[in-house]
């Protein structure tokens, strides 16, 4: 027994960011931004808080699947900038829902949806007939610094949200670490101990970029290679690709490598940018909520992210359409 996906959700912030407005500030342009990674815009919070995100990402999830706040046995978060460290995003969002379960959040980078997904096939593998409400959410514009613009042309702000219910639809997973303090890193709060020497910090995220790409394409390929000889299939079986939208390099060097057509990688970097974990369910319910998914297609996903994380999955799509709308 594992799950199936009865419901998606996504929220992004409604303010937009283009390439030429970063260009106004920082020593870019659109060209260089586009040629290097495929983005063009990515929306970033003004006045709404995460939860304000995750919340829209839940309900639009919920009522897809036509479940309520009090039939929920489990919310899990995904998050790297939570609007607090306590209380957690989940537990917020269980508040502000009117559930009465128990709510955690999680931190594996970009990949925690992945490993979120992963928990709960455990959590269905004991407890039969059961509602989990996964959210992956990030406010990236928080974390990086706007003067780098190595790192803050990447990423974007924005929540992602699954509905799982009983069922057998994952048909294989895998989740790992490479542990590394420096190819990805974000410093945590330093406080103000008088018990402990103070040292100016640099509080954004900082990344190694070609060790990110290599990283992430090798990664990716082991694991989605993995995760098919699990479900015992082909990369021909495939149907969609639904890979961490981090670069567009990126997909483009895993789909050779795979010998999957570039047809099958789906992509919304050009407009939604690197979104943390948030990445792989706002694609997800973007193609549902425009019909791109058909009953009975074989879904794979592969995310990489700091730590260094990974994770990937092959879940047999029968999920909720946009016609439960």
């Amino acid at each position: 027994m594992s799950f199936s996906i009865a419901g998606t959700g996504s929220a992004l912030p409604g303010e937009t960011v283009s390439n030429e407005r970063l260009g106004e500030f920082l020593q870019t342009s659109d060209e260089w931004i586009r040629t290097r990674t495929g983005i063009k815009n990515r929306h970033v919070l003004t006045s709404e808080s995460l939860k304000d995100l995750a919340m829209e990402a839940a309900k639009n999830a919920l009522r897809m699947s036509g479940t309520v706040a009090l039939d929920l046995d489990l919310i899990i978060c995904s998050t790297v900038s939570p609007d607090h460290v306590i209380p957690t995003l989940a537990c917020e969002v269980q508040l502000a829902l009117g559930a009465n379960c128990p709510a955690f959040d999680l931190n594996a980078a970009c990949s925690g949806f992945i490993y979120a997904l992963d928990i709960a096939a455990g959590y269905f593998a004991r407890k039969k007939d059961s509602r989990v409400l996964v959210i992956a959410a990030d406010a990236m514009s928080r974390i990086v610094d706007w003067r780098d613009r190595a790192t803050c042309v990447l990423f974007g702000d924005g929540a992602g949200a699954a509905l799982l219910k009983e069922g057998d639809d994952l048909r294989a997973i895998t989740i790992g670490a490479q542990g590394s303090e420096t190819i990805i890193a974000l410093p945590g709060p330093k406080g103000n101990s008088p018990f402990a020497p103070q040292t100016e910090s640099h509080p954004f995220v900082t990344m190694e970029g070609k060790e990110v790409y290599r990283f992430a394409v090798s990664s990716s390929v082991r694991d989605l290679l993995k995760v098919l000889d699990m479900a015992n299939l082909r990369q021909e079986d495939i149907d969609l690709v639904l890979l961490h939208q981090a670069n567009a390099r990126i997909l483009e060097a895993v789909s050779a490598r795979m010998n999957i057509p570039g047809d099958k990688f789906p992509s919304n970097i050009a407009e939604c940018g690197n979104i943390s974990s948030a990445s792989i369910p706002i694609l997800l319910d973007e193609l549902n909520r425009k019909g791109a998914l058909r009953p009975g297609q074989t879904l794979a996903m592969s995310t990489f992210g700091g730590g260094l994380t990974t994770g990937a999955c092959i879940i047999q799509w029968h999920g909720t359409g946009p016609e439960a709308l």
